[in-house]
């Protein structure tokens, strides 16, 4: 097998027949399969079944009834199931177009790169696909502050936010990956100094379908970002930092309503509390989180332990008003930051530890019929 070809997918039924029929065009000649990784709510995987019984290369379908990690967990199983060293990238809605696919193989051929990346950014390519100038402006921005967070391993990238790019998979520790959302070339490229060389591609409109890029996958991406560079205590800290201002701008309302700061402050902390541990679950600890138990459990860890930790800092913080003297939401954010590191090491050797689990088998993935015949024979 020369090459696998990952698709991840998400709800892109209409786009399937086209997008097999462009590659195979690209591809007669070579030995190499498509592997889609699909997350989908609708018909998409029996599309994908209808369409892979009329092409005359493998097809396999893994469908991931409990998505982990979005469309980079996707990619990564898709890696783990290839057959081939060499592993092209690519989305299923067209906006990759797979004409591009013998030049990405072409500049591999070299042999002197271990990544290969359709540039959006690079002379001769475009960014016409993106919706609009917001969207343009954002994903530019995101590039600026993605380099200059990784100057040295990004120096020869210019679309570090691509999906679409072909990879050397004996160059990389798969197993060490942890995506976050949408870019898992920035995860990959930011774990190890790579060989990366570019070639531009035109980024063409969606054949059909809707954008999957929301505000949660750009909050994503700012963590994965933060932990990538800073390490997870300081993604613990960014999302601390957004309780602390959270809790005491609720305190500060509370007390211009006519509470009593102790009051406030309580009411202030119990809804940070389940807020910071919806962030912490989502964002911070994400991958840590199918060896930690059932999600009731760590909530109620979390929950109890940052109650008790309240109920030493709000006598601490009478402390401060009443005896020292210190402005009582000065007094609350002196505390909240003493609490942080008790706080952070708990979450993360006690609610999120990993936990004793019960033996059990993982079923292959079943694979799809091709061309009269069963694709894992």
């Amino acid at each position: 097998m020369e090459l696998s070809v990952i698709v991840p997918t998400f709800n892109e039924g209409p786009n399937i027949a086209e997008l097999l029929e462009r590659i195979g065009a690209q591809l007669a000649g070579t030995a190499f399969e498509v592997i889609f990784v699909d997350d989908s709510t609708d018909d998409t995987p029996g599309i994908i079944a209808r369409e892979a019984a009329a092409t005359g290369f493998p097809v396999r379908l893994i469908h991931r009834d409990e998505p982990v990690a979005g469309l980079g967990g996707a990619v990564v199983e898709g890696f783990r199931a290839a057959r081939a060293r060499w592993c092209l990238v690519m989305d299923g809605d067209l906006q990759h177009p797979p004409e591009d696919i013998p030049r990405l193989r072409e500049r591999a051929a070299a042999g002197d790169v271990d990544v290969v990346v359709a540039s959006r950014y690079v002379s001769g390519g475009t960014a016409n696909g993106l919706a609009d100038v917001t969207r343009t402006t954002v994903s530019r921005l995101s590039t600026m502050l993605t380099k200059a967070m990784f100057p040295r391993k990004l120096a020869a990238c210019t679309d570090p936010m691509t999906g679409f790019f072909l990879l050397d998979t004996d160059a990389v520790d798969i197993e060490s990956l942890r995506p976050r959302g949408f870019k898992i070339l920035l995860e990959i490229l930011a774990r190890r100094q790579l060989r990366v060389a570019e070639v531009p591609f035109d980024f063409a409109a969606r054949h059909a379908g809707l954008s999957k890029a929301s505000l949660t996958q750009g909050v994503r991406f700012l963590t994965q970002l933060t932990m990538l560079r800073f390490g997870r205590m300081s993604a613990f800290a960014l999302v601390g930092g957004a309780g602390a201002i959270a809790n005491l701008v609720i305190m500060w309302g509370l007390i211009r309503l006519g509470f009593d700061y102790i009051p406030a402050a309580l009411i202030a902390s119990e809804i940070t509390i389940v807020g910071n541990f919806l962030l912490l679950e989502y964002l911070v600890f994400a991958d840590m989180r199918d060896d930690s138990g059932r999600m009731r459990d760590r909530f109620v860890k979390s929950f109890a332990f940052n109650n008790i930790e309240a109920i030493v800092r709000i006598p601490v913080l009478w402390v401060l008003v009443e005896g020292a003297h210190f402005p009582s939401v000065f007094a609350a954010a002196l505390t909240l930051l003493v609490a942080f590191i008790a706080r952070f090491l708990f979450h993360a050797l006690v609610v999120y530890g990993p936990r004793k689990r019960r033996a059990a088998t993982t079923a292959a993935p079943e694979p799809v019929r091709a061309a009269g015949r069963s694709l894992d024979t």
